[in-house]
C-alpha cells in the first residue's frame, strides 16, 4: 500500500475508534487530508482534530488508548496543552489536537473534511471561525525598513563575533520580511496558498525570488553574503536608501 493510502486507510481507523471510545463526537481532518487532498502524496502526514464531548477533553490527551489501540506508537510527545506529535511505528506522523466544541470558534484554522460524526453532532461547529494568521504589513516600505535595519544589526553582531545571532537577525528576521514582500516583486501564481505559513509552496508559488533564496540564506558563516544578495534584491525591485545601503556594505566588507 502507497504511503497516501496507508494515511487515509489510518484516518478511517481513528474515526471508528473515536466512534467506539463512547465521548467523542467527531473527527474533522485537516490541510492534504482535508479538503487538500489533491496535495497528498508520499510526504504528507495526518493533520486532524478529535472534537469530544463537554468535559471529555483530558480523557483523550491523558490516555492515547484511542489511538495506540490501532497501532503502536514509535514516538510521542505531548507539543501543546491541546495535542500531541505522534509517530506510528509503520510510519505515519500525525500532529493532532483534542477539542470540545465549544473550544473550536476561538482557534484559527483551514476548512477541513469530517471524517466522522455523532449522528446529533452539528458539523458546522467544524466550520472555521477563524482561517487566516495576522495579516503581513501591507506597508512596503515598512517591511523595506523592516528588512534593511534587520540586516543592519545583523552585520553589526556579525563583526561583533555574535555569528549566531547575526545569522538569525539577517537569514531569518530580514529574509521574513523578503518574504511577505514576495507578491510585490512578482505576479504571484496560482497555486494554493497557506493562510498561516508563508513559506508552504513558496517556490511555486514565486518561483523568481525563489531562486535567489539560496544566495540570500548562505549559513552561519556567510552572513556577510547572505546580506549583501538580500540587499541587491530589495535594490533591484524597490530602490532603497543609499546612506543604510553603504552602511551596510560597509560592514560587509570588514568581514573579507
Amino acid at each position: 500500500m502507497q504511503h497516501k493510502d496507508l494515511l487515509l486507510v489510518r484516518l478511517e481507523a481513528i474515526g471508528i475508534s473515536l466512534r467506539d471510545s463512547g465521548q467523542a463526537l467527531a473527527l474533522l481532518a485537516l490541510g492534504s487530508v482535508g479538503i487538500e487532498t489533491e496535495r497528498l502524496d508520499n510526504y504528507s502526514d495526518l493533520d486532524f482534530f478529535a472534537i469530544v464531548q463537554p468535559g471529555c477533553k483530558m480523557r483523550y490527551i491523558d490516555n492515547l488508548d484511542w489511538l495506540i489501540s490501532i497501532k503502536p506508537f514509535g514516538y510521542c510527545f505531548r507539543n501543546t496543552a491541546d495535542g500531541y506529535k505522534l509517530l506510528f511505528e509503520d510510519g505515519v506522523f500525525c500532529e493532532f489536537a483534542v477539542f470540545e466544541p465549544h473550544e473550536l470558534e476561538h482557534i484559527p484554522f483551514t476548512p477541513g473534511r469530517v471524517i466522522w460524526q455523532e449522528p446529533h453532532f452539528d458539523s458546522q461547529v467544524c466550520a472555521p471561525r477563524i482561517n487566516q494568521g495576522p495579516e503581513p504589513s501591507g506597508d512596503i516600505q515598512w517591511l523595506i525598513g523592516e528588512a534593511l535595519t534587520n540586516i543592519d544589526v545583523g552585520m553589526c553582531r556579525y563583526n561583533r563575533g555574535e555569528k549566531l545571532s547575526a545569522m538569525r537577525f539577517i537569514q531569518q528576521y530580514s529574509l521574513d520580511r523578503i518574504l511577505d514582500l514576495a507578491s510585490h516583486s512578482e505576479p504571484e501564481k496560482n497555486v494554493l496558498k497557506d493562510p498561516f505559513v508563508v513559506e508552504r509552496r513558496f517556490e511555486q508559488r514565486c518561483p523568481v525570488l525563489a531562486s535567489k533564496l539560496s544566495s540570500m540564506m548562505q549559513g552561519y558563516n556567510h552572513s556577510p553574503q547572505s546580506a549583501m544578495a538580500q540587499v541587491a534584491f530589495l535594490d533591484e525591485k524597490f530602490g532603497i536608501n543609499d546612506a543604510i545601503k553603504k552602511q551596510i556594505e560597509r560592514l560587509c566588507s570588514q568581514c573579507y
